[in-house]
């Protein structure tokens, strides 16, 4: 729902001239004082403002006006927008208000301790930080390395957690990290699968001491992705002699 007005003294001009709202009504719709609105239908404010019809502009519509007319105590609601506007897309580097800008280096700490999956561009859009800043902080060798505390960067504003979030996981995925699973747990790559899956002996797996219990599952998935592989080489056509 649309949560402001246009024109809303040149609204209030048509709304006094073309209804039968009262001042209370008009007022709450247009954000004004209802003795702005007085004055409005008295001629002494806003005049030489010319209306805006709410319903032209899509803002109201006429049935919401006569359900206002009818009750006095009725409030009038914006109507919901036809047309979306689509939030313009940030370039350049993130802007950082001047009274947070020295707090991203501890951010930097934060995020090179807690999520070293991170490239340093991902650093570089979540602080509005640069490369050389990331590498110093890294390397220990800021000019404030001493007095550095590393910090969450959505405590500190910089970011928010939705970000921060969206970062990590596209870095976990670029580095192969299972999400949701314990810290340095990699996916196993189909050939590391079908190794796996070709250890586990028959006679293990029917003694149930084919893996450990941190291994289980991971050699379940192993041979299921074995299976798999073998029902497609097996679908495939054979070659002619």
């Amino acid at each position: 729902m649309a949560t402001q007005l246009l024109m809303p003294k040149a609204t209030a001009v048509w709304l006094v001239e073309n209804t039968a709202l009262s001042f209370k009504q008009i007022a709450d719709f247009c954000t004004l004082h209802p003795l702005e609105v007085q004055g409005i239908a008295d001629g002494d404010v806003a005049g030489g403002i010319k209306g805006v019809s709410p319903i032209q502009n899509g803002q109201l519509t006429r049935d919401e006006i006569s359900r206002g007319e009818a009750d006095e105590n009725y409030k009038l609601r914006l109507s919901e927008p036809k047309v979306k506007v689509a939030a313009p897309k940030r370039r350049g580097p993130r802007y950082t208000p001047t009274s947070r800008r020295h707090e991203r280096p501890n951010a930097i700490k934060w995020l090179v301790r807690s999520h070293p999956e991170l490239k340093d561009a991902q650093i570089m859009r979540l602080v509005g930080t640069t490369k050389s800043t990331i590498e110093a902080v890294r390397e220990g060798t800021h000019w404030n390395s001493a007095n550095l505390t590393p910090m969450d960067p959505v405590t500190l504003g910089l970011c928010s957690q939705i970000e921060l979030d969206m970062e990590v996981r596209k870095a976990a995925r670029s580095a192969g990290i299972v999400e949701d699973a314990p810290e340095g747990t990699r996916l196993l790559t189909a050939e590391e699968a079908l190794s796996r899956a070709q250890h586990v002996s028959e006679e293990d797996a029917d003694a149930g001491t084919g893996a450990t219990d941190a291994n289980y599952a991971a050699d379940l998935e192993a041979e299921s992705v074995f299976a798999k592989l073998k029902s497609l080489k097996g679908s495939e056509p054979e070659d002619d002699e």
